[in-house]
């Protein structure tokens, strides 16, 4: 009997035809996400799978060390709600360093499973039904995902090559008494795109005007190219609006722990803490302690970190455009 694949088990044509897979109404538009297509036809054709974020080498050791050190010194219970004290303090020195804010880690820092997560607890928390939110498109799946599963309303606005401008115009235009907030990544995912000081202060003038939230994915901060990294949260009048999202994995190549946070003022914490408690309500204790050694590694680090991954990107674009690729510049 024919079978079809499916994540749990295998289940037959005539289990199918008793019993149809059904899903809720508010995800039934999303198929398989891209990500695990792509990865699938990857192993299939033996080919080079440049569709997921994840590279093809190991973390740093120091950072696996502290892991290991971490269940040896028997830290492998549940953590703490929002995160490992030890942790929040990091992510606060971290972000003060980068960003130039000092925040509070106790009360201003949620520790996630991921920024997925960070990301999920951000929109769950904070956005009501028939709220709009606004997309700069192409975007990352999970974002229009969990945004149905809040029941918000998606405006998407196109970043078109070669230099995937912000289209600070049409923006504007779509901003209504309905909208709740603005989802920037940046650097962003796929594009390269980094947004501009300008760009960025376009859109905060629009967000203080219209009292819109700013959801900020920062996970590829460490890896700018060619131009500074700009946090939104950053800008003048921008913090007490803004939730900033960042992880472990990508400046680290650690992408199997799933570490990530949500940076935010009381009053919006206080919505992602709610989300994130019925979600995951903790994240590995171990892996959490880990996470503050490595974003206590020395300035270095970060330096070699953007110097090995500038030689790789220069292979990558002349790679493909030695196969008929038209390669926009990524910064």
């Amino acid at each position: 009997m024919s079978t079809i694949s499916n994540t749990h088990n295998d289940v037959t044509t005539t289990q199918l035809k008793q019993h149809p897979l059904q899903v809720a109404k508010r995800l039934e538009k999303f198929k398989t996400t891209i990500f695990t297509q792509m990865s699938m036809l990857a192993v299939k054709h033996g080919a080079i799978n440049l569709g997921q974020g994840f590279p093809n080498f190991d973390g740093p050791d120091f950072v696996k060390e502290a892991a290991i050190q971490a269940i040896r010194d028997g830290k492998n219970q549940y953590a703490r709600g929002y995160g490992v004290s030890d942790l929040n303090n990091a992510i606060a020195e971290r972000f003060k360093k980068d960003a130039g804010l000092v925040v509070d880690p106790e009360k201003e820092i949620t520790v996630t499973s991921g920024c997925t997560e960070a990301i999920a607890a951000t929109i769950l928390g904070l956005i009501n039904p028939g709220d709009e939110v606004i997309l700069f498109a192409p975007f990352y799946d999970s974002y229009e995902a969990t945004l149905s599963m809040a029941g918000a309303k998606v405006k998407s606005i196109t970043l078109r090559p070669p230099d995937f401008a912000a289209p600070i115009e049409e923006l504007k235009s779509a901003i209504s008494k309905n909208t709740r907030a603005i989802l920037i990544n940046t650097p962003h995912n796929p594009t390269g795109k980094m947004f501009t000081r300008e760009e960025l202060n376009s859109i905060a003038s629009l967000c203080i005007e219209n009292n819109v939230l700013v959801f900020s994915d920062e996970v590829y901060d460490k890896l700018a190219f060619d131009m500074e990294h700009i946090s939104p949260a950053s800008l003048p009048g921008m913090f007490e609006r803004t939730v900033t999202m960042n992880s472990l994995g990508k400046t680290f190549s650690l992408t199997g722990w799933k570490i990530g946070w949500a940076i935010a003022p009381p009053h919006l914490t206080w919505g992602v803490r709610q989300a994130h408690s019925y979600l995951t309500f903790a994240t590995s204790t171990p892996m959490q302690s880990a996470t503050a050694a490595a974003l206590r590694a020395p300035d270095s680090y970060f330096v070699e970190l953007k110097r090995d991954y500038m030689a790789k990107r220069a292979i990558l674009v002349e790679g493909l455009e030695a196969v008929g690729f038209k390669v926009f510049p990524s910064n």
